[in-house]
């Protein structure tokens, strides 16, 4: 009867801790983010109207609320260091899915083919290999600071502890 009970316990552990907080849920929820984006343009613009020192910075940041509004609105983003390189809109542009999620493969790299990747929080290590691979996409995708399933499970900056160094 303990082993049951012990059995269960764990069962509803491994389920907490793989359900998302509200607050990512709210985070990766396309809509919260569109409305969010509104209602600091509409704070914005009240501003603008009552604080006459600082219209020519609230323009600035009404101007980049815009641009974030309509990025979100599309589902679209563009990979900067991309744009860089190439000076190409078109080949820096990246896709989201459906959830409005940017996708990433499994060396961390950004992708739009649901087939290749998948979103950063849903990678586990069992997803790589070895240590290193896995390292390589948890620093990719934001280190620490968006270690959403818990790839560094003791946040000490090391991925996958578990993994093997080397392929088998």
């Amino acid at each position: 009867m303990n082993e049951d009970l012990n059995n269960t316990t764990q069962e509803a552990v491994s389920k907490v801790e793989k359900e998302p907080s509200k607050f990512n849920k709210a985070r990766g929820n396309r809509n919260v983010r569109l409305i969010v984006i509104t209602v600091l343009i509409v704070i914005v613009g009240i501003l603008f109207v009552v604080w006459e020192k600082a219209r020519l910075a609230l323009v600035g940041i009404l101007l980049l609320l815009l641009a974030a509004f309509g990025l979100e609105f599309t589902q679209n983003d563009f990979d900067i260091g991309k744009l860089w390189d190439t000076k190409s809109f078109e080949q820096s542009k990246v896709s989201r899915d459906s959830a409005g999620n940017i996708l990433f493969d499994k060396y961390g790299e950004i992708t739009t083919d649901s087939a290749k990747g998948k979103g950063a929080d849903d990678y586990n290590c069992d997803d790589f290999e070895t240590n290193p691979e896995a390292q390589t996409f948890y620093l990719k995708v934001g280190g620490l600071g968006n270690d959403l399933n818990r790839l560094d499970g003791d946040k000490d900056g090391e991925a996958c502890e578990s993994l093997p160094q080397n392929s088998r």
